[in-house]
Formats: C-alpha cells, structure tokens, sequence
C-alpha cells in the first residue's frame, strides 16, 4: 500500500490553527460560498467579486475573502469563501448577478457526532426529557448536520416506536475474507496502481496497518477496511490511500472545507472517494453541485446510505444521487439492518415517485477494522458499509487491464448486476443485493461499455422483491402506477436518448390491455438519468382479470472518446420488461385517495414534527407517502381490502365519482380556491372525506424557532404540524372547524388504549354530528409557560354526514400520529378502519355513537379560529402560494398533468419465460 499524505501538514495545519480560530469570530454568520462558473485563478476570482460588490446599491461596510491555506490553494478553484458585515439581500443578488458567479450561499458548519461503541448498542428514549430543556436547546445554535453514519451517530436520533434500534450480537469477522477477497489476492490483484480517498476525520500517527500514518479518529477504522495490510486485512492492501482530513477532533466542518477537498481530489486524479457522512438535504448546493462534479470527472463516490431504519423515507445525501453508489448494511446472517436506511428516494415527490436506493448492501454490522492506535476493533453502522463497498471496488479496479473502462456507471453496473438476491427483503431495502465480489470480478473483465437500468425489470406480480409495486394491482380508471427507472450510462458522462422509447406488447400476454407513457431525461450527466414509465389499465380490461406483459426499448447515445468509433457515437439498446396483474374496477366503496399535493416537507422549508415531544427529530423529512412513513398504515388498508391510490397533483385533477374516500392527512400545503369550490361539490356528489390532522399555534411556532448556522438565520416554522388556516377554510362550508389547542395524553376509545401525541381539537362542528371528546394535557401550556394542567372533554373526533341527497361523510380526527410510522406509540389503525366503514358504507361505529364520551358539538364561539402566523415564508416553498406586495396570494391554477401514452408497436410473440433478465444489450 501507498499512503499518500504529502497534502496533509499543510492541510491539517491549516484546519486546525486557521480554522478553529475562525470558529471564535463573532460574524461567522457573514460568510458566503460562492460558487463560479468555471475554474478561475484566485487574482480572478478576487477580480469578480470586487467588480461585483463595488456598485451594489446598499454597499458593505466592510468584506474579505477568507483565506484558504491548503493545499488546493495553489490551483485554480470554482468558489471562494467571503466574509461580509451586514451585508444585505440586495448585495448577495448583485453577486449572483456577475456573469461568472453562478451561486451565492451560506458558509455551512457541519457537526459530526462520533458514538461508535465495539457492541453497537443504541441510545435510549428521549422523550423523558424535561420540556424546560428541551425548548430551550431548540432556541440556542441548532444547525442542521451532515453527519457520521455509525451505529448511533445518525443525524436524527429517532424516538418512540423507533428508539429500540437493537442489532443482534454478531461475531466479529474478517470481512475480506468472507467475501472472498483473498481469491483476487492469490490472483495478484491487491488494489495496486487505484487511488482510494477516505474523507474522515485523518488516520492514526504510526499504526501498525499503515505506512506513514498521519492523526487518529474514525478514519483510522475506515482505512483499515479498504487498505489495512495486516491483522484485520482490508480489501486493497497495496491501493494508494489518500487521506482527507475534513473534520476537527471537535467533529467539525465547513461546506467549504469539502470542497476545497473535493477539488483536490479531482484534481490529484483520484479513482474511488470512500464518504462515510449524510444528511437529509439533498438540496445543499452547493454540496451537491460539487458531487456532480467529482463523479464527472471519473471519481467512483461510495457513500452510507444512512442510519435511521427501519423507517422508509429515510435516505441520507450524498448516497441518494443516482451517480453515486449509496450502500445499505446487512448482518452476517444476511437479515436487513435494522439500523439501515430503507427508500425510496423523495426529491421527486409529489408529482412523480421515488427511485430505488440503496443500490446494494453489504455487511454492516459488528465489521472488524483497524483501532485507534493498533490491534483491531468492531463497529456498525452503514458508514462500516460503505468503506467495505469502497474498498471492494477499490480491489475490483486494480484486476482490470483496461482502466478507461472503469467509470462511476460501469463500476456500479457490475455491483447490481452481480448483486445476490436476498429473500425476504424488498428493492428499497436491499437494492439489487448483496455484494457478491466474485461475480462483480467476472463482469467488469468481459464488459463491454454499455447502458443498464434500476430496476432492469416491472413486474408487478413478484413480492416481496417488487413491493410497493407488488402489494395492489391495477385496474381501469386508477391513477398512473409510475415506476421511476435511472438509467445507468457506462458509455460516457454524457449521453442522450435517441428517438423516442418503444412500447412493445406482446399480444399473446394481454400487453395490450395495458397503456404506457414515457418521460425521460432530455440529456444524461453525469452517467445517468431517468425513464419514468406511467402505466394505466386499457378500457377494453375495465372488467377483465389477469396478466399483462410487453417491455420497453429505449436507445442510449454516447460521445465516443475516439476517432475509431464509426458515427463519433456508442450506442446501447436495453430492454425493460413490462408484466402486470390487472383486475376488475374495484367498486367505488373500496376505493381510497390518499392526497400527497397537499403534504410539503424539507428541504428546502423548516416544516416541524407532527410529534413535539421529539426533541432529536425536529425536522419533517420522510416525505408523508404511503410507501414511506405512512407505510404500515398502507399495509394495513390494503390487508383490508382497500385500494388505495396517491394523488399527486390537486383536488381539481381527479374524478371524484371513482373514490369513496378522500383521505387528507398532515396537509401543510394551502389550497387553490377552485380546489375548494370543487371538493364542496364532490362531497354533495357522494364523495367522502377523512381528515387527520395535527397542531397548528402561532405562539408554539414562535418558540420551537432555532439558530440554524447553515443559513445563518433564525428558522420559524411556516406552519405547524399541519396548516389548520388552510384546513378550515377547506371545511368551513359545513361549519367545521380546528382549533389552535395543542393536546398529548393517553385515553381509551372504544376498548382501545390510545395515545394524543401533540394533536389539536375540534372547535366547530354541525350540532347533528357526533363528537367524541377525552380529557388531555394542555401541552400548549407546558411548551409556552412549562406548567401542566390537564382540560377535561377536549373534541377530539367527529363524524358527520351532509344533509345533501345522497352526500357523502366527514370525519375529522386532530392528530395523525397514531398512523405515521415516524414515532408512533400505539396505532390507531383500527379507528381509520371504523372511519372508513363509515365513510364509505355509512356504517356508524356503534362503540362512537354509545360512547360515554359523546359529547355536544362544539360552535366555536368561546375563541377565534386559528390565523395564520404573520410574516410567515411559506410561500417560498408552496406550490400553490406566490409572493405579492408582501401579501402572497394563490397562483393561477395549474393545468392537470396529461400523459401522452406511447403509440405501441405490438409483438404477436409469448414473452420471454425468464421475466427477470438481466443482460445489458449492446452494440
């Protein structure tokens, strides 16, 4: 092994003395990033900035650029680091308005908290901290992290039904050799002659695994799974380790730090970038920007895909971008994690629909790796993946002749396509496997280069594998089923589409009972891009059960390196095959909406927990699907036989004559005034509507606020758990209304033992409609003035039915915690079933309507109905909001998405016996 520090001294010297000293500086909060177009000297980056700032029309008392005294310092950079005192919005547009800046944000600070332990034992609870503390810690410097993705450093320590995060005691294994590496070995592949980076926190000064050694911390253990040469021997002894020191002892980092090393990584030419950190932002530019960049420039980036399983939704960036390998962990005994993050990715949400990640798993759990000092030690996490996937493809690199062949895509391509399969797990659990590094060695040395596909097949007959795709079939009328396929290019960085994709049925298997629509990336960088495929059921089957097969085409053009290759282009033809379940229109009884328009989550905005005793997990980030923390209660509907569909655009965009239920929960969003207009008219048509709500006070708002050092400002939520202003304008035309009361305690409903975890109450419903009231803690008062009281028949739940002939139901409940996966206590799946039964067959639940806690509807008239929080910015991330005179109002409405299905070329031939295939068709 190489160990390549010579860029470290003066690097870590400079991190250490320079950098720390800036920690101290009281206008930290006036530095900015910005970011270039191209890669300009420091004179010209000095110049354009200068130029920039020197007319702004409010001026700047004073700036500097910060210096940056490491090692990619003496080359042309795309960003410099400026300190401003009381600069201005209108001084920042002035940057970006300089044709060779392209961006101007924050200065990031980036915690990282170490807790590795030899026996991966999480923390506890933490909802028996005081209410005194935790407010208080919320209003002090609270930034939002990229974080280390050990076993219990996750940027969110989740609580309640996720605070036992326990692993099953593995036995510490050399994990090389069980994956075989020593077969490469004894071929003589030992990672020579590929340089492999560890972006961690340095290595440890003269360890026994490594040659001149250099600093300690959890890079130490990561190293000495890629490389080590002795005692816990990593994969690629003789690899040339390049070390990148980005955090302090302290564990902390700055965006520009990062950068800096990022740009000295592309620029010493590094082949695989091991990074062990994530966070739930996959809009930090520009951090982002600049992973884009490194993969483009050939950089293979392996990435821990996040430590907050068993719940969905929960990705960590970078490991969610499609050019990055993103690794899931898994024990020895092959089970799933239970630590590790699950998919699907949710920056496409709510239009489209997630993409699969991780992109494969490997051992995570109990791996041996170098210690501190010397000897080895036991860690898990996925951040413990993640280095065994970087240094198996650092090894993997070194066995093949032609190195040109070895790209982000190419290397990726041969992990899935060798990937073993795990039983019992689903696609956005394990990915396409389990690294198999043997089978991985055998395809990248016949590859040829060529274009793939995740998933490289539909098939929406095969469970688990295939979940949620599996769990419901389709029918006539239901909205689109898409599937969100990236297409891997390992041809070039850049690469296009030819034509058009091909839909081909085949006749002998019903294809034609089935319409597709297309959509696709107009250009493909860096190695990749996406084929959305929507799938709707043809008329002619509205009444008809069975299998429906065919497979799209699609052709992928590359830009040829060289002048050999006829045309100047590669191409690449892969084949995706296409099978279905179709089953006749459910009746309309059976049929539920779930509304995803309406829920807005970060990024980009602080929208809070619905839950406020979650001190750790402040942020709404898994994207409130049904596939994602709404999952169980997906699982649970469709076990009782419901079909339950998502829509993606707004309430004007569907026909309500074809559901029995609307079902709106956790909605942060406003809605158009045509939406509302309409679903007043669907409800007098026979439509219903359940409503799971959560807390909205402006006062509560106000003290949850936090200092957010990434944006240097103090972050307010826009709204609270859900936007009860919007809500009851929604429903004010049957005189319902919620309240800003914020609620929590445990009651019993109905022989069930329930829990109200921050809801709100009912403050106006019709007197003919049934109200169930419990009595609960004001927790509104122990947030505000930390005392506790307890309001006895507080209106929890009503049900009601329009007096229109025929009209349907409503039923409103003020808390959805009790079917959010995120950190329920106990479920209320049993009361979404009754609300439905009611909903939908006007079944009232008897045990409701005999309930010694009915209560008298409430009319409201006590208090004033919530208000929305003034000067709020929810605006800036509404898709229904826009910014005028100060006074945002709605947009124009927007148009229904249309499909335009794809003119299908049917095959009169059976479908391939073998629906899974797997071959990257070439030319």
């Amino acid at each position: 092994m190489k160990f390549i520090h010579q860029c470290l001294p003066t690097f870590l010297v400079f991190l250490m003395d320079c950098f720390l000293t800036r920690l101290s500086w009281p206008s930290l909060c006036a530095e900015y990033i910005v970011a270039f177009t191209g890669y300009f000297s420091a004179k010209a980056r000095s110049l354009y900035i200068s130029s920039a700032l020197r007319n702004a029309a409010d001026g700047v008392l004073e700036w500097h650029i910060v210096p940056r005294e490491n090692p990619a310092s003496d080359f042309p950079s795309d960003f410099e680091v400026v300190h401003m005192r009381q600069a201005s919005h209108s001084n920042l547009v002035t940057l970006e308005d300089h044709p060779y800046i392209k961006r101007v944000t924050p200065q990031r600070k980036v915690f990282r908290t170490l807790k590795y332990t030899p026996s991966p034992e999480p923390s506890g609870p933490c909802n028996d901290t005081r209410w005194t503390e935790k407010w208080q810690s919320w209003q002090t410097s609270r930034p939002l992290r990229r974080t280390s993705l050990s076993i219990s450093s996750g940027f969110w320590h989740a609580t309640g039904r996720h605070s036992s995060r326990r692993l099953l005691r593995a036995i510490p294994r050399h994990v090389a050799q069980i994956l075989q590496a020593d077969v490469l070995w004894q071929m003589g592949h030992t990672g020579s002659g590929v340089k492999v980076a560890v972006f961690d926190t340095g290595l440890s000064e003269k360890h026994p695994h490594f040659k001149n050694a250099y600093r300690l911390g959890h890079g130490t253990f990561v190293a000495g799974v890629i490389a080590s040469m002795r005692e816990c021997q990593g994969f690629a002894p003789d690899s040339e380790l390049h070390i990148f020191r980005v955090f302090t002892n302290n564990q902390v980092s700055y965006t520009s730090w990062f950068l800096d090393a990022f740009n000295y990584a592309i620029l010493k030419k590094i082949d695989v970038l091991n990074l062990s950190i994530g966070g739930p932002d996959f809009m930090d530019h520009p951090f982002v920007d600049k992973v884009w960049e490194l993969t483009a420039n050939r950089v293979i980036m392996v990435s821990a895909i996040g430590n907050d399983g068993p719940l969905y939704g929960t990705l960590n960036n970078p490991a969610d971008q499609m050019d990055v390998i993103g690794v899931g962990g898994i024990d020895f005994e092959d089970n799933i994690a239970r630590f590790s993050s699950r998919g699907m990715t949710t920056w496409e949400l709510p239009g489209g629909y997630g993409r699969v990640k991780p992109d494969i798993v490997t051992y995570g759990s109990g791996v041996r790796g170098s210690g501190m000092k010397e000897g080895c030690r036991s860690l898990s996490g996925t951040s413990v993946a993640s280095p065994v996937v970087a240094g198996a493809v650092t090894l993997l690199a070194s066995t093949v002749l032609n190195r040109e062949l070895i790209n982000p895509a190419s290397m990726k391509q041969a992990l899935m396509a060798s990937a073993r399969r795990l039983p019992g797990a689903n696609m956005f659990e394990q990915g396409h496997g389990k690294l198999d590094l043997i089978r991985a060695y055998q395809i990248l040395n016949s590859y040829r280069p060529q274009a793939s596909l995740s998933p490289n097949y539909i098939d929406l007959t095969e469970c688990p594998y295939m979940w949620p795709y599996c769990s419901q079939p389709i029918y006539y009328g239901g909205m689109p089923t898409i599937v969100n396929v990236t297409i891997l290019n390992g041809m070039g960085v850049t690469g296009r589409i030819v034509d058009k994709p091909i839909w081909q049925p085949y006749l002998p298997q019903n294809g034609d009972h089935i319409d597709v629509a297309m959509s696709y990336s107009a250009v493909l960088w860096p190695w990749a891009g996406y084929l959305a495929i929507s799938i709707s059921v043809a008329k002619k089957a509205g009444s008809w059960e069975g299998v429906a097969q065919g497979h799209v085409m699609v052709t992928v053009a590359s830009p040829a390196e060289n002048d050999s290759v006829v045309g100047g282009e590669l191409t690449s033809t892969v084949k995706l095959p296409i099978k279905v379940k179709i089953v006749p229109t459910p009746p309309r009884s059976k049929r539920v909406l779930w509304d995803q328009y309406h829920n807005l989550r970060y990024p980009p905005g602080y929208f809070p927990r619905d839950n406020l005793r979650m001190k750790n997990d402040p942020l709404d980030w898994n994207g409130d699907h049904i596939h994602t923390n709404f999952r169980d209660m997906y699982q649970h509907l469709r076990s009782m036989g419901y079909f339950v569909e998502v829509l993606g655009a707004p309430i004007t965009c569907f026909d309500a004559s074809q559901y029995g239920t609307l079902l709106l929960v956790d909605s942060e969003e406003e809605y158009f005034p045509e939406e509302i207009t309409k679903l007043r008219r669907d409800i007098d048509n026979g439509l219903s509507l359940i409503v799971f709500s959560d807390w909205y006070n402006t006062s509560v708002m106000r003290k949850v606020k936090f200092y957010d050092e990434n944006t240097r400002q103090w972050w307010m939520p826009d709204t609270g758990g859900a936007n009860i202003p919007a809500l009851n304008e929604l429903i004010s035309v049957w005189g319902m209304a919620f309240s800003d009361g914020l609620y929590e305690g445990d009651f019993t409903m109905a022989d069930h033992d329930m829990y109200y975890a921050s809801g709100c109450s009912i403050a106006r419903f019709p007197e003919d409609g049934i109200v169930i009231a419990k009595n609960l803690k004001d927790q509104g008062l122990e947030v505000l003035k930390q005392e506790t009281a307890v309001v006895e028949g507080v209106p929890i739940l009503g049900l009601y039915q329009t007096p229109s002939d025929g009209g349907g139901r409503i039923a409103l409940y003020g808390d959805s915690n009790c079917i959010d996966d995120s950190h329920r206590q106990k479920d209320c799946f049993w009361l979404l079933d009754a609300l439905l039964q009611y909903t939908s067959y006007s079944m009232t639940p008897p045990s409701l309507v005999h309930s010694h806690s009915r209560v008298s509807a409430p009319q409201g008239t006590d208090r004033p109905l919530p208000q929305r929080l003034e000067g709020n910015h929810l605006y800036r991330y509404s898709k229904v909001l826009e910014p005028h005179l100060g006074d945002p109002k709605p947009r124009p409405l927007p148009a229904c998405p249309h499909l335009s299905w794809a003119k299908p070329q049917p095959l009169n031939e059976t479908a391939p016996s073998e629906t899974i295939t797997k071959s990257y068709a070439n030319t």
